[in-house]
């Protein structure tokens, strides 16, 4: 057997045609067996409950008639005319024949022999107060069992002592108006009611197995079609045609795998294309700083280096360009360890507004060279718990990142205030703001805007993923709100402690 067989045989298609083949199957051998096992068993149940019925019939019949011999007779010809299968016979209790509606010639001498023995079983005396008796009499096979039925039809007049006396040898003692009910049956199927269920099971099986093997063929090729095309579509997508739509069909868990590889596809397809942005932002910002460390290298070797003054300017610009390249390399090794949940936090209780403070203090000389105007509004200290180091990173990022977009009125304002039990951090800034459609994909990876209306700036897209990243190890909310033309405001909350004590405790 060749892989490609072996394939074949582990497919959907051929294993759903295989299962439903054996489901039908399995249920004709269950029809089977119980037609070949319980059929008798269930006729003969049947014909008990049949000729309990007649039997109280026929004494409802009599006792309402008042026992009136005559009409008892034409109510049990009518019964023996419509049961052809049914022999009954009323005798008296010395065993006289009443009432035979096929007549004397009809009973056969092993009926005889059987109410002989019902005869004996009501006379045995074992139970003087059943008024019912049924049994099946065995006998050589099983085609010749019979079921026998005998109970009383008494007359009011039958005395307790009658009654007790029951069994005795001298049975003239008996009223003479006290009559024994006996109906007959046979509990088994005709041979030819057999053949004739046999050979309707044959065709009925033949006829079942045909339509079960076209519709698992139909649903089989209905549920592995649309698969076949999310294979092909998964292998298009494993190309790197990342836009490829994945089909649908009528069955929603197909739908629901087509849908989540259709999303996955999109947003590889994002990711191929943020990381392509990346690369050309990280190799810009890599390329600029490494022109100017060379540049001034250069600078010192050749024009600076015996004169002090110029040597100290230039090797101060080598330096600050140094220091921009490790900020960026640390974007991005804190990115991947934050993704990665490598990296640790420490956490403890500080002040968020002694926090914000000492961040923003280092604008104050970009403020005034610049002319950039750093509004920043907290009445009251508010203690949080986290790890401070990286929550001065989220601030330094969100401040910053607003500093690149203030607009031309150069403001960026920081509010710091108590909500409830939270402690809210706003950075707002009055620049162009932020597409509608682009507001949810700011804090993904490697994310700059497209639109021109906002943010034509360099930059990795690197350090909005870092503070939700941040934020997220701590559990904290955050979101942004913006209207173009207008401004961005960039926000984050944290629990606020109540204890004015909280400084003092470190976990």
């Amino acid at each position: 057997m060749n892989a490609k067989t072996k394939s074949k045989l582990k497919s959907i298609r051929f294993k759903l045609f295989a299962y439903f083949c054996l489901f039908s199957m399995l249920i004709l051998l269950l029809v089977y067996g119980l037609q070949a096992l319980f059929l008798n068993y269930y006729f003969a149940q049947m014909k008990v409950s049949e000729t309990t019925k007649i039997a109280q019939q026929i004494v409802k019949t009599f006792e309402r008639d008042h026992q009136d011999l005559t009409r008892l007779a034409k109510t049990m010809d009518v019964l023996a005319t419509t049961n052809d299968d049914i022999y009954m016979r009323v005798e008296t209790l010395a065993g006289k024949t009443v009432i035979a509606p096929y007549g004397d010639s009809f009973f056969v001498p092993k009926y005889s022999i059987d109410i002989s023995k019902v005869r004996d079983m009501l006379s045995s005396g074992t139970n003087k107060y059943v008024s019912t008796v049924s049994t099946s009499l065995d006998k050589a096979s099983d085609d010749d069992k019979i079921l026998v039925y005998a109970c009383f039809l008494e007359d009011d007049l039958v005395s307790p002592e009658v009654a007790d006396a029951f069994g005795a040898s001298n049975l003239e003692c008996w009223n003479s108006s006290s009559y024994v009910l006996y109906i007959l049956t046979p509990l088994h199927l005709a041979k030819t009611t057999t053949s004739i269920l046999s050979d309707q099971f044959i065709y009925a099986s033949v006829i079942a197995l045909i339509l079960s093997s076209v519709i698992a063929i139909y649903f089989s090729r209905r549920i592995s079609k649309p698969l076949k095309s999310i294979t092909r579509s998964a292998a298009e997508m494993g190309k790197g045609n990342y836009g490829v739509q994945f089909p649908r069909s009528d069955y929603t868990e197909i739908n629901e795998l087509a849908d989540t590889l259709t999303h996955a596809s999109r947003e590889l397809e994002k990711t191929e294309m943020y990381q392509k942005d990346l690369i050309a932002n990280v190799s810009h910002d890599l390329r600029t700083p490494l022109t100017m460390i060379k540049s001034y290298a250069e600078m010192i070797r050749d024009l600076s280096g015996d004169i002090p003054e110029k040597r100290d300017a230039h090797l101060a610009v080598i330096i600050d360009e140094t220091d921009r390249l490790n900020t960026l390399v640390n974007d991005l090794l804190n990115l991947r360890h934050m993704q990665n949940k490598t990296i640790t936090i420490e956490k403890n209780y500080f002040d968020i507004k002694a926090a914000a403070e000492s961040i923003l203090a280092s604008y104050d000389i970009r403020c005034q060279k610049e002319g950039y105007n750093l509004i920043f509004n907290c009445r009251d200290s508010i203690t949080v718990y986290g790890d401070e180091s990286k929550i001065k990173q989220v601030i330094a990022n969100l401040v910053g990142n607003a500093f690149k977009f203030c607009g031309e009125d150069k403001t960026v304002i920081v509010n710091i205030k108590r909500v409830g039990k939270k402690m809210r951090c706003e950075v707002r800034d009055n620049g162009a703001g932020i597409a509608p459609d682009e507001i949810d994909h700011i804090w993904e990876r490697y994310y700059k805007s497209s639109s021109n209306l906002v943010r034509p700036v360099e930059g990795s897209g690197l350090g909005l993923s870092i503070v939700k990243e941040i934020l997220i190890l701590h559990k904290a909310q955050y979101g942004v709100t913006s209207k173009v033309g207008k401004g961005t405001t960039f926000w984050f909350e944290m629990d606020a402690i109540k204890s004015k004590n909280a400084l003092m405790t470190r976990s």
